[in-house]
C-alpha cells in the first residue's frame, strides 16, 4: 500500500491534474446523435462493447457516411455489429464505472481481477453446436459478434489505463478511421495484469482485434473481415487451505503469506512483462472471419444543385461467410502438490511428476445465406435463409478427433419505419454430424408505447443442445472413471422486459425450464439431471431522484428454483449507488461521485475446480458475509478526458491487533475477496 500511495501522490495525481488542465483548454469533439434513441433486444449492450460505450440505435435508415465539411471541428462516428441491422453510438456517460470495466456488477471473480468468474444470476451456456466447455474466463475475451465495424468522418483514438492495488493494471488502445467514404478499419489491444493479493493468483490476459468493412461505390458489394486473438493466462492456487481461522489470525495480516493448496512457496512480483504461469490455466483462441455480400436491386440517385448522390435499393442479398477458429485449453502444474490431487482428484503423484492437460481444436465454418427485402426502403425488414458446413479437428491427451456438422438457419427481422415495432424470429437446426439434432428457436417482439418512449418486450426461446465436450470421455479433462450416457440438454425461456425511461425504471422477468442439465458434483465427477426443474428470475433497475443532482440507483435481482435438481443459486442480490451526478457549476464537467453497496445474502455458493476450470455443486458450506461490499467512487469527464477513482472493499476495515482491512468477504469455498482495493484510471479520446 505504501508503494501505491507513493505512486498516486507523486506521479498519478500531478499527471491527472496537468492532463485535466490541458483538456479543459482544448476544443471537445462532438459525437453527433444520428437519430432518436430506443431500446435493443435482450436488455442492453453487448459485453464486448461495454468498455467502449452502451448501444444506442439510430433513426438513420442508411449507415453510409454523411456528406460533410471535413474541416468541421466535430466528428460523426457510429458502428455496426456483424449480425445486427442497427447502428450504434459511443457512450459518453460516467455514472457507472462497470460500463468500461471488463466485469459486470452481476459477475463475481475468485478474489483477483483476471481469475475465474461466474454469474450471480443462473445462466449456463446455452448455444447449440460444438462447444469445448471452458467458460470461466469468458468475460475477459473479445467475441466476434461484439466487434464493432465503424464509420467515422475523422480518425478516432482512445487510450485506456488503470492502476490498482498491488500493481493491478489494465492497458488499452483502440483506433478507427476511414480510408475513404466506404472503407473503414478498426483495431484494439487490451492487456489485463494483476499479481493478486494471495499467493498464486496472478493473471495475465491480452486481447487483440482488427476489423475492416468495405462498401463499393455503387453500393452493391460489401465485405466484412476481422482477425481476433485472445490469450488468457491465470495461476490457480486451489484456494486457501483453511478460511475458518487463518483469515482471523493476526500473523497473516499480509494475505500473501496465507498457505494455499497449489503452487508451492512463492515470492511476490509485479513485473507485468513476465508471462510465466507455472501452475494454472492457459486458454488461447484465434478467429479469422471473412464475410462477402452482394445485393441485387434497383439503382437510383439524388440530384442536388452541385452533386449527384447515388442510391441503391436492394431486394435480394447473397452472402458468403468463411470463419476459422483455433482454440487451445490447457492446465499446467509443474510443481504439483501431491496432497491436493490425491485428496480431491484421486490422482496419485510421485516425485518429479507434472500435470499437463490440453484440448486443441480447429473449426472451419462455411456459411451461405440469401436475404430478401420485402420493402426496398426499409433494410431493417428482411427474410434470411442459410446453410452451414463445419469441419472440426481436435487433439486431446488421448487421441485425435475429426468431426463435421451441417446445419440450416432461418431469420426474419422487421423494425418498422416508424420505429415503434421490432420483431425478430430466428432458428437453427443441425441436420447431421457431431451435433445432429441440436436446434434453437427464438422469437422476440418489442413495442414502443407513448411519447415517453416506454417499451414492452416479449421474448421466448427453446434450445436443444449436446453437452459440452468437457463432459465427453475423449476430452483430456474427463477424469472420472464413470462413463455416462448423456442426453441432449433442453432449455426453454420465456421473458418480459418493461422499460419506462421517464421514471427511470426497468423491470425484467424470466421463466426458465431445464431438462438434462449437465454439471459437476465435485472436483471432477460429471452428472446429468434428468428431471425437469424451473427457475424464476426477476430484476428491477430503478433510478430515484433524491434532489436536484442526487440520485439513488437501485439494482435488485431475485431468483428461485423449483424442482429437485442439485443446484444452489443466490436467492437475491442488491446493488445500490447513492451519488451526486452533476457539474458543480462547470459547463464542461460531468461528475458522478458517491457510495456503492452490494448485498449478497448467505447461500451455498458453487465451489471451484482449478484443474477443470469449472464451478461445481457443493452442499456443505454456506457463504455468509458479515457486511455488504462497500465502495466509494468518483468518476468525472472533462471534454474528451474521463477519469475514475475507486476505493473498494471498505467493509473489510477492523482492528485485528492493529487497524487494517482484513475482514475479507468470501465468494466461494476457499476463495476470498481482497481487502481495501484502490483503482485509478483514465480514458482519453483523440480526434485527428
Amino acid at each position: 500500500m505504501a508503494t501505491l500511495a507513493a505512486i498516486r501522490n507523486y506521479i498519478l495525481l500531478p499527471l491527472l491534474l496537468a492532463a485535466t488542465t490541458w483538456v479543459a483548454s482544448q476544443e471537445m469533439p462532438v459525437l453527433r446523435n444520428q437519430g432518436r434513441s430506443r431500446n435493443l433486444m435482450q436488455g442492453g449492450a453487448p459485453t464486448g462493447l461495454s468498455r467502449m460505450g452502451n448501444m444506442v440505435t439510430s433513426g438513420a435508415t442508411q449507415d453510409s457516411m454523411k456528406r460533410r465539411d471535413k474541416l468541421e471541428d466535430s466528428i460523426t462516428i457510429s458502428y455496426r455489429l456483424l449480425n445486427q441491422p442497427l447502428v450504434y453510438l459511443l457512450d459518453s456517460t460516467v455514472n457507472d464505472f462497470t460500463s468500461r470495466f471488463p466485469l459486470k456488477p452481476t459477475t463475481l471473480h475468485l478474489g483477483n481481477l483476471g481469475s475465474a468468474t461466474r454469474p450471480l444470476l443462473f445462466s449456463p451456456y446455452g448455444q447449440p453446436g460444438f462447444d469445448a466447455g471452458f467458460h470461466a474466463y469468458d468475460p475477459y475475451r473479445l467475441n466476434p459478434n461484439e466487434i464493432p465495424f465503424f464509420q467515422t468522418t475523422r480518425p478516432y483514438t482512445e487510450l485506456e489505463y488503470s492502476l490498482g492495488t498491488r500493481v493491478e493494471q489494465i492497458i488499452g488502445l483502440q483506433h478507427t478511421q476511414n480510408i475513404n467514404a466506404g472503407w473503414n478499419f478498426f483495431f484494439r489491444y487490451r492487456m489485463i495484469n494483476s499479481p493478486g493479493i494471495f499467493q498464486h493468483q496472478r493473471s495475465n490476459h491480452s486481447n487483440f482485434v482488427f476489423s475492416t468493412r468495405y462498401q463499393s461505390k455503387n453500393l452493391r458489394y460489401q465485405t466484412w473481415a476481422l482477425w481476433l486473438s485472445n490469450k488468457l493466462q491465470a495461476e490457480e492456487n486451489g484456494g486457501i487451505v483453511d478460511t475458518t481461522d487463518i483469515l482471523n489470525d493476526p500473523i497473516f495480516v499480509d494475505r500473501f503469506n496465507i498457505p494455499v493448496w497449489l503452487g508451492g512457496p512463492d515470492n511476490f512480483t509485479s513485473n507485468f512483462f513476465s508471462t510465466r504461469i507455472k501452475t494454472g490455466n492457459q486458454y488461447n483462441n484465434r478467429v479469422l472471419l471473412w464475410r462477402n455480400q452482394y445485393d441485387i436491386g434497383r439503382k437510383d440517385s439524388l440530384v442536388t444543385d452541385s452533386t449527384v448522390v447515388p442510391l441503391f435499393f436492394p431486394r435480394v442479398r447473397i452472402e458468403h461467410q468463411l470463419r476459422f477458429d483455433k482454440e487451445q485449453y490447457a492446465f499446467i502444474d509443474k510443481v504439483p502438490g501431491a496432497t491436493f490431487y490425491s485428496q480431491f482428484y484421486q490422482i496419485p503423484l510421485q516425485l518429479g511428476d507434472t500435470i499437463d492437460l490440453r484440448d486443441k481444436w480447429q473449426l472451419l465454418t462455411n456459411d451461405f445465406s440469401l436475404y430478401q427485402f420485402p420493402d426496398e426502403k426499409n433494410l431493417k425488414q428482411y427474410f434470411k435463409i442459410g446453410a452451414t458446413l463445419q469441419l472440426i479437428w481436435g487433439t486431446t491427451s488421448l487421441q485425435s478427433n475429426s468431426f463435421f456438422n451441417s446445419a440450416g438457419n432461418f431469420s426474419y427481422r422487421n423494425i418498422t419505419r416508424n420505429k415503434k415495432w421490432d420483431l425478430a424470429i430466428d432458428g437453427v437446426l443441425y441436420f447431421a454430424g457431431f451435433n445432429a439434432g441440436d436446434y434453437q428457436a427464438a422469437a422476440r417482439m418489442q413495442r414502443i408505447v407513448g411519447s415517453k418512449k416506454n417499451t414492452i418486450e416479449l421474448n421466448a426461446s427453446n434450445t436443444n443442445r449436446s453437452p459440452s465436450f468437457i463432459f465427453d470421455q475423449r476430452s483430456s479433462f474427463y477424469l472420472s472413471k464413470r462413463l455416462l450416457d448423456l442426453n441432449k440438454e433442453n432449455r426453454t425461456q420465456i421473458g418480459i422486459n418493461l422499460h419506462f425511461p421517464a421514471i427511470g425504471t426497468k423491470l425484467i422477468g424470466n421463466y426458465l425450464l431445464f431438462t438434462n442439465y449437465t454439471y459437476f458434483t465435485n472436483f471432477y465427477e460429471p452428472q446429468q439431471e434428468s428431471s425437469l426443474f424451473t427457475m424464476l428470475q426477476v430484476s428491477l433497475l430503478k433510478t430515484v431522484r433524491l434532489a436536484k443532482s442526487w440520485r439513488w440507483h437501485l439494482e435488485a435481482y431475485w431468483q428461485q428454483r423449483v424442482g429437485t435438481a442439485q443446484l444452489h443459486t443466490i436467492p437475491f442480490y442488491i446493488r445500490n449507488r447513492i451519488a451526486y451526478e452533476g457539474n458543480l457549476g462547470f459547463k464542461n464537467l460531468k461528475l458522478a461521485t458517491g457510495v456503492e453497496l452490494r448485498v449478497r445474502p448467505p447461500y451455498k455458493a458453487d465451489a471451484y475446480s482449478p484443474l477443470l476450470g469449472q464451478f461445481f455443486y457443493q452442499d456443505s458450506l454456506t457463504i455468509q458475509n458479515q457486511l455488504p461490499d462497500i465502495a466509494a467512487y468518483a468518476n468525472f469527464k472533462i471534454r474528451s478526458f474521463t477519469a475514475f477513482v475507486r476505493a473498494e472493499n471498505l467493509n473489510t476495515a477492523r482492528d485485528l491487533q492493529g487497524f487494517g482491512f482484513t475482514r475479507n468477504n468470501l465468494v466461494a469455498p476457499g476463495y476470498a475477496l481482497n481487502g481495501l482495493h484502490i483503482r485509478v484510471g483514465i480514458h482519453w479520446q483523440f480526434v485527428n
